[in-house]
């Protein structure tokens, strides 16, 4: 599933393409996605200036005259840029052509979605609730510690909850919980302001690391797939299960939390 650095990544590839330029068409090809396509969609973009676009969690925001669109990626999606008389594949659900050049969206599994927002985006159903992004100073060790009181669901859960942090993906909360030497099977309520202060970091780190790292994928979306998958990281933890450990050599534990892999150091992580 694309994350948050897959979705910036994709925002920074599209953007030099789309920018400023007005959509002469939009083709849909297939209407039904994890929810219908709106009718009247083409007919709101066509003939509108793209005037910026914006990310916010996972989901993509195209800002016209007219209202913004919104995206997600679902399970399998990929935007790409591609000549616009580029011929289709199987599961190239929709275009937005500008001029020469379209913003083709692909999706086998067809979990994403194309919708419209009207009014202030931010209290859209599936915006309203989110927490804050992770790599702004709204999200920091006393706003961790002040939201995990009280609380007893593991502390992965909760750094992965949307609602708390958004874009922490199931990789990235691995990774920075061994970097802050926190087991992601403790209760999240008995961390100190200090393992708060600690988490916040890494989790900063992790993130800008992996963003800064999917630069080297740009070009890829001028011809290519547009997919700029996991990127080239030396992950610490995650797929590691049973290895030696970086730091003290014992191997990693591997076990299911809520359906995902989690891997983490019996010793090194308290």
């Amino acid at each position: 599933m694309p994350e948050l650095p897959e979705v910036e990544t994709t925002l920074r590839g599209i953007a030099p393409h789309t920018i400023n330029r007005k959509v002469s068409r939009v083709l849909i090809r297939q209407p039904s996605l994890r929810w219908p396509i709106p009718n009247e969609l083409p007919g709101l973009i066509e003939g509108n200036k793209l005037r910026n676009i914006s990310r916010r969690g996972k989901y993509l925001l195209f800002e016209f005259a007219t209202g913004q669109a919104l995206i997600h990626l679902g399970m399998s999606g990929s935007l790409r840029i591609v000549p616009a008389d580029t011929p289709p594949n199987a599961h190239d659900h929709f275009d937005w052509v500008f001029g020469d050049t379209a913003l083709r969206y692909h999706d086998p599994r067809r979990f994403g979605c194309l919708l419209w927002v009207d009014g202030e985006p931010s209290q859209h159903k599936l915006l309203a609730k989110l927490g804050p992004e992770p790599l702004t100073d709204e999200f920091n060790a006393d706003y961790l510690f002040q939201r995990s009181r009280k609380r007893t669901q593991a502390v992965k859960q909760f750094i992965m909850d949307s609602h708390i942090v958004v874009g922490v993906g199931n990789i990235y909360a691995n990774e920075s919980l061994f970097m802050s030497r926190i087991k992601p099977i403790r209760k999240v309520g008995t961390l100190t302001r200090k393992n708060c202060e600690d988490l916040v970091r890494d989790i900063k780190f992790v993130l800008a690391r992996s963003i800064e790292q999917g630069g080297t994928t740009l070009r890829d979306f001028v011809g290519g797939d547009g997919k700029p998958g996991y990127f080239k990281q030396q992950l610490l933890v995650y797929g590691r299960g049973g290895e030696p450990c970086t730091e003290c050599g014992k191997g990693l534990k591997e076990v299911r939390m809520t359906d995902r892999t989690t891997v983490y150091c019996v010793d090194c992580q308290k």
